[in-house]
């Protein structure tokens, strides 16, 4: 009978053991997802921002062209280039911080890219529209990156809060990371008048 009991505690023990390492391994994987993901994310930006230079650059051709906007998205990109989090830091806060940084960029690129009709012969070169065009296949790319990266936030998020993965992640120092979510304004829906 003791050695039955034995038998059953020892078996206890190695299922709970198991189950534990399983769901600490399963963590670790997803946290490494999540960094990769985020690697993707920051890649994406870089790319936008590697451009900007060169937009402004073509834009500077145009003697005319508002001086203020181009130092506007100098400015804009010099704070989104500043503002890095390092992947085992993805709270919720700092996800906001780096969200509302890109967002001035690309408020700022906007805004550039309004005022170009204004200026029908710089619209008409061949190096802005090539720039123009890999800018929006960048901004493509971006949410694409943003949206596989809160897919991979949901997953480890979701494994983080199960029980008993719960358990272990107190333990273990895994905490929730923070998702991108819409920038302010957005769910306001832009008004066109095509009457002026």
């Amino acid at each position: 009978m003791k050695n039955l009991s034995l038998i059953i505690v020892i078996g206890l023990i190695l299922l709970l053991g198991g189950c534990g390492c399983s769901g600490y391994n399963n963590m670790i994987s997803l946290d490494q997802n999540v960094k990769k993901v985020w690697g993707n994310v920051q890649s994406e930006y870089q790319r936008r921002s590697d451009l900007v230079p060169n937009l402004v650059n073509t834009v500077k051709g145009v003697a005319d062209f508002e001086k203020s906007t181009l130092t506007e998205v100098t400015n804009a990109r010099a704070r989104a280039t500043q503002m890095t989090i390092d992947p085992a830091n993805l709270t919720p806060e700092n996800i906001a911080k780096f969200q509302e940084a890109q967002g001035q960029l690309s408020g700022a690129l906007s805004r550039l890219l309004v005022s170009m009709e204004k200026y029908p012969e710089l619209k008409a070169t061949e190096n802005f529209s090539s720039l123009q065009t890999q800018l929006e296949g960048t901004e493509n790319r971006i949410k694409t990156a943003r949206n596989d990266y809160n897919a991979a936030v949901q997953e480890y998020n979701t494994s983080v809060k199960r029980f008993p993965n719960n358990l272990l992640a107190g333990m273990f120092g895994f905490s929730e990371k923070g998702y991108f979510s819409a920038d302010a304004g957005a769910e306001k829906a832009p008004s066109v008048d095509f009457t002026k």
